[in-house]
């Protein structure tokens, strides 16, 4: 069951570059006695944010919007279809926030492939940006060996022998909103899709917001250029709670590792999903 906002605290690491806008979200709820409404979620976006289409994004009341198709719509119109006392919308329009570029090049990319290839069937291209849109994290290090043992899936490397790597020159993004409400009640098996992005000096000395905004358009760009995205084959799978701090509830020992549930060993045919590099593909 999901918590009320009364008994949340946005505090920890998941929460770094949306707690701002959660705790002013917060004190509005907890004055006012009600969930944000879409008008509430306009406020929060940097002025202008706009779709591919060049119109601007808008949060409007599911309630105030005939049943449409969800992605065509917002390109046509640049109205987003939000449910009234919905955490998952409610985050979508966080993420909108902080990545309007990567949300609104996926939205003309969606489109695009659904001109392309009409119907129910989504294709590989929509599965893999749908993947990075609800469940994605963007992991950008200087280090390589970090991201190279990530990708290898070598947890223990990666999280243990590597542990001080997540603290320096390392940012991880949750751009994925369905990753977001997980974390209203956390479990130790929360599974992200991780874009490997190794950073380069110049990147490596930018302030985390700095960075955010280089990854937002970069990514973007790639994305809208068919060099990103294309395969869910390119996103790594990346279980949360074994980054060091990010949980805390119980030790990160050698035994919290050894859990097969979580940390999974890759099979036998796995292929190693690319590292990143200035937003070109560059092979392990």
């Amino acid at each position: 069951m999901t918590p009320e906002w009364a008994q949340l605290e946005f505090t920890g690491p998941q929460w770094v570059d949306y707690a701002a806008q959660l705790n002013h979200l917060n004190n509005t709820v907890l004055a006012g006695n009600d969930f944000p409404g879409a008008m509430d979620l306009q406020d929060l976006l940097p002025k202008p944010v706009l779709t591919q289409s060049g119109l601007p994004v808008r949060f409007v009341s599911s309630g105030d919007i005939p049943t449409v198709a969800y992605e065509e719509h917002i390109h046509r119109t640049g109205e987003i279809s939000t449910r009234p006392n919905n955490w998952h919308d409610l985050f979508n329009a966080l993420v909108w926030s902080r990545f309007p570029g990567i949300k609104a090049a996926m939205n003309a990319v969606h489109c695009e492939e659904i001109i392309k290839q009409p119907g129910p069937e989504r294709g590989a291209h929509r599965d893999a940006l749908t993947l990075f849109d609800e469940c994605g994290v963007v992991v950008a290090s200087q280090n390589k060996t970090l991201l190279s043992a990530l990708a290898a899936r070598n947890w223990r490397q990666a999280f243990q022998s590597l542990a001080h790597c997540w603290h320096h020159r390392t940012c991880v993004f949750i751009c994925g909103h369905a990753l977001l409400e997980k974390f209203l009640s956390p479990y130790k098996a929360i599974t992200a899709h991780a874009l490997l992005f190794r950073l380069d000096d110049t990147q490596a000395e930018l302030t985390r917001k700095e960075l955010m905004a280089s990854v937002d358009t970069g990514l973007a760009q790639a994305i809208l250029a068919g060099a990103l995205l294309q395969s869910s084959r390119e996103l790594s799978p990346l279980p949360l709670a074994g980054i060091p701090g990010w949980w805390t509830e119980s030790p990160q020992n050698d035994s919290f590792y050894a859990d097969p549930q979580v940390f999974r060993p890759p099979a036998d045919d796995f292929q190693a999903a690319p590292i990143v590099q200035r937003f070109v593909t560059v092979s392990l």
